[in-house]
């Protein structure tokens, strides 16, 4: 198995990276990297963007402009720093920004999609990071991974989905091992492909509590949640087709989520959360939300300050 990852000698660099760290889905977001839809396309390769283009769907880079400058306003007003990569011509996808890296307690981990036309994402979204002083922790470098499917739940634990299409098998447990040797549980939860990304079936809303597209998520996974103390709100297959949820959390009882979804955000509210709704379909209609427009660089808990 390749993989570079936290070699000997690393450890007083990687202390010093701890301003660019993440160490659960919804700890307070500070800092995060967005990459503007300049060349959006409906590229065929999910169920959701299929069915889109079956429908006659046709993207509108001006419209999906506008709607991602409203994701970066709803962001700054919660406190959020935005980050930009350069959108490429060769890769409409790029938006899409949580596939190609994942932020780990230790720093950026580089990520191998694995579809063609985005496997230079990593990449291009390293040099923006690291003008900004991240550095690199670890790079996926034998199987494939995408990053819709890294859950950091908490401090301790993280959900890996595997596909078989998206994240493979042999990504997955590379991301596994990384974990691992840091003494974090891992669950690696298997899925049809149908579904894209985890983040399509599963997001976390706070400390012990995520959405979740109960219809389709395995008996067995759901029971290892309950078993890890995370309650479910449970979202119907069709809410989650059209993105249910995928909403993220700014932390602090805070999220954002699409406006598609009115159930799911009543639920939410009725709970006690503040939920910024934006009308995202130039996106949703490409099979990605609001988790998948943006890669947290930096969150920060409770004892961090």
């Amino acid at each position: 198995m390749k993989l570079d990852v936290f070699q000997r000698g690393e450890e007083s660099r990687l202390r010093s990276n701890e301003r660019w760290s993440v160490r659960s889905e919804t700890d307070r977001l500070t800092d995060v990297l967005l990459c503007r839809p300049a060349f959006l396309e409906p590229v065929p390769c999910c169920s959701v963007t299929q069915e889109s283009l079956r429908d006659g769907f046709e993207t509108s880079v001006p419209l999906a402009l506008r709607q991602h400058r409203a994701l970066q306003s709803a962001l700054e007003r919660g406190g959020v720093r935005c980050h930009f990569i350069r959108p490429d011509p060769a890769m409409p996808d790029m938006c899409f920004t949580r596939d190609a890296l994942v932020t780990t307690p230790w720093g950026l981990l580089a990520l191998r999609p694995a579809t063609g036309h985005r496997r230079r994402e990593a990449d291009l979204a390293l040099v923006a990071a690291r003008r900004m002083g991240a550095l690199l922790a670890g790079r996926v470098n034998g199987g494939t991974a995408e990053g819709g499917d890294i859950a950091i739940v908490r401090e301790g634990l993280v959900i890996i989905g595997c596909s078989g299409e998206r994240t493979n098998a042999q990504g997955a447990a590379e991301i596994a091992d990384i974990f691992r040797a840091r003494r974090w549980d891992v669950i690696i939860y298997p899925f049809d492909p149908h579904f894209l990304h985890l983040d399509t079936q599963f997001a976390m809303v706070d400390d012990g509590l995520a959405v979740a597209c109960t219809d389709v998520l395995s008996d067995d996974f759901l029971a290892q949640l309950a078993r890890h103390g995370i309650e479910t709100i449970p979202v119907t297959y069709k809410e989650a087709r059209g993105l249910g949820c995928n909403l993220l959390s700014l932390g602090g009882r805070r999220l954002i989520a699409s406006a598609d979804n009115e159930r799911v955000t009543a639920l939410l509210r009725s709970r006690g959360y503040t939920v910024d709704t934006l009308e995202l379909d130039q996106f949703t209609r490409c099979g990605g939300g609001v988790h998948c427009l943006t890669m947290p660089l930096a969150r920060v808990g409770d004892c961090q300050g």
